[in-house]
């Protein structure tokens, strides 16, 4: 009968264990010196050598002729155990085992002295599925067991537990492991079992694995069974991965405003039967990566990439500011949490947010607000040009510098040039900006203490194309004088005119007879 490959390679002694030297050196020197403790806790994600050390371990107190604390897999007492045959060792899924009366058995079996080898060893797995009364029968158990029984939990939910049962325990704290410790391994079972690889397939499938050795080892044995060589295209087509290419289009896609592109994108991975999920788990990888490059000054501390993938990274990073990339990392996450529910509707809710992330004038939220305006601030800072496109005009608004202070403080201005109420246009006639609630809202930006103050006001414009912020009293005129949304007005009828709006093109005043327009005008197109 076939055997899975994460079996027939899965460690026999401490030396074997990968990436968690931290525990098997503590491990192998306790049963060297007979020195082990009575309970072990073993807790960490999936795949990271928890079981794998527990029975390792029953194996080392054990065995008749241990090497440096580690079992030597030959006397009858660790064949006995890797057999499963012997009675002593008793592995125990506390999933599915998880009543008061499992644990009251162990409770009289313990009294016992082993029948065969020197130690009667209890391997309790998931054990945080235990229920609070099995919890409770083995709290006495645990604390003073017999001198001949050893406990080892093992769970994935450390937090699951309670503190009586951890406090009870020596604890080891088993790590994700690395891509290159998983690629390392690997690569040596290839080579043992005979399969033609390369090595950037193993990369892709180590990282794909997420620091589980065992997912790592069951992905390798799946794209094994699909070709005669491991290849980077074949492991992409066979785990429904895009590749890190087909990622990184789809970024600069959504950067340009591309949406050709983007439906090309979800269209090709629908029609290749890859999984829209892990597509989009994907690219929510890619911008945290974006995002740990664009906020840190050591990315590479905290980033598993080659090279060149380093440099692609930051060549996508200088296409969005901070702010953009907290946008969209909030709307991927949102859309995934959807599509976890939407069934067959996850193309839609793919192509949705991702013609939202590359249009923030589609979305009202003030996380769009605010990632519009940092590429203002942005393009300011980098002098920027005005174009006419709309998408790229955002990129190009100046950003408002306050005039120097003047000696007579009277004589100062404002950040936005104003007037007078006697000040008119040279118009005889105002037009009436409609929307205005709406601009006001993209210009406050968050601010709560002045938005009311704005939505008083009504906006005009002239046949020259000046623009009159006219407010129903002195005191909300003051209120917004005085407060820092000047930059957000210039950005807001900036974007609502698709022109570059400059301060002096703002004039602020007080209304006066006709230009006194109803809020139900203001709603009329």
């Amino acid at each position: 009968m076939h055997q899975a490959l994460y079996r027939k390679w899965r460690p026999q002694t401490f030396d074997d264990v990968c990436g968690q030297e931290h525990i098997t050196s503590i491990l192998k020197y306790e049963t060297e010196n007979n020195k082990f403790s009575h309970a072990y806790l073993f807790c960490g994600s999936r795949g990271t050598g928890k079981t794998t050390c527990a029975k390792i371990l029953a194996k080392a107190v054990n065995c008749e002729s241990p090497i440096n604390g580690s079992p030597c897999n030959k006397c009858a007492s660790c064949m006995s155990i890797d057999s499963g045959a012997a009675t002593d060792v008793l592995e125990m899924d506390a999933a599915s085992n998880n009543g008061v009366d499992n644990i009251r058995d162990i409770r009289d079996e313990v009294v016992y002295m082993p029948t065969a080898l020197k130690y009667r060893v209890y391997i309790v797995d998931e054990v945080h599925m235990l229920s609070g009364s099995a919890f409770n029968a083995l709290l006495k158990t645990l604390e003073e067991p017999p001198s001949h029984v050893v406990f080892v939990l093992a769970t994935t939910e450390l937090h699951k537990l309670p503190s009586t049962i951890i406090s009870r325990c020596q604890r080891f704290d088993f790590r994700r492991i690395s891509t290159q410790v998983l690629m390392d391994r690997l690569a040596y079972i290839s080579d043992n079992e005979n399969i033609s690889y390369e090595k950037e397939a193993l990369r892709v499938i180590a990282k794909m694995a997420q620091g589980g050795m065992r997912d790592a080892i069951s992905l390798l044995e799946l794209c094994a069974g699909t070709d005669s060589k491991i290849t980077l295209t074949s492991v992409n087509e066979t785990l429904g991965s895009g590749g890190r290419e087909n990622i990184e289009n789809t970024v600069r896609a959504i950067a340009k405003g591309n949406f050709d592109a983007i439906f090309s994108v979800i269209t090709d991975v629908v029609a290749s039967s890859k999984d829209i999920s892990v597509f989009w788990q994907e690219l929510i990888s890619y911008y945290r990566d974006m995002l740990v490059m664009k906020t840190t000054s050591a990315a590479e501390r905290y980033l598993d990439l080659t090279e060149n993938e380093s440099e692609q990274l930051k060549r996508s990073c200088e296409l969005f500011t901070k702010n953009t990339l907290l946008w969209h990392c909030r709307i991927l996450d949102e859309a995934l949490y959807t599509m976890q529910k939407a069934g067959s509707a996850k193309r839609i809710v793919a192509e949705m947010a991702l013609i939202k992330m590359s249009d923030s004038m589609l979305d009202t939220s003030m996380d769009a607000v605010l990632s519009r305006i940092s590429k203002l601030e942005n393009a300011v800072a980098t002098g920027v040009q005005i174009v006419s496109d709309k998408t790229d005009l955002e990129e190009s608004l100046p950003k408002y510098t306050a005039p120097q202070k003047q000696e007579n403080k009277a004589a100062e201005k404002t950040p936005v040039e104003t007037s007078s109420k006697e000040e008119t246009s040279s118009d005889d006639s105002l037009k009436i900006i409609r929307g205005w609630n709406e601009i006001a809202e993209k210009a406050a930006a968050g601010d709560m203490a002045v938005l009311p103050f704005l939505k008083m006001a009504k906006a005009f414009t002239d046949s020259n194309g000046k623009i009159y912020v006219r407010f129903p009293n002195d005191f909300a005129k003051n209120m917004v004088e005085k407060s820092d949304v000047a930059n957000g007005i210039l950005a807001a009828f900036s974007i609502q005119f698709n022109r570059r709006i400059e301060p002096a093109d703002v004039i602020f005043g007080v209304l006066v007879g006709d230009e006194d327009i109803t809020d139900f005008d203001d709603l009329i197109i």
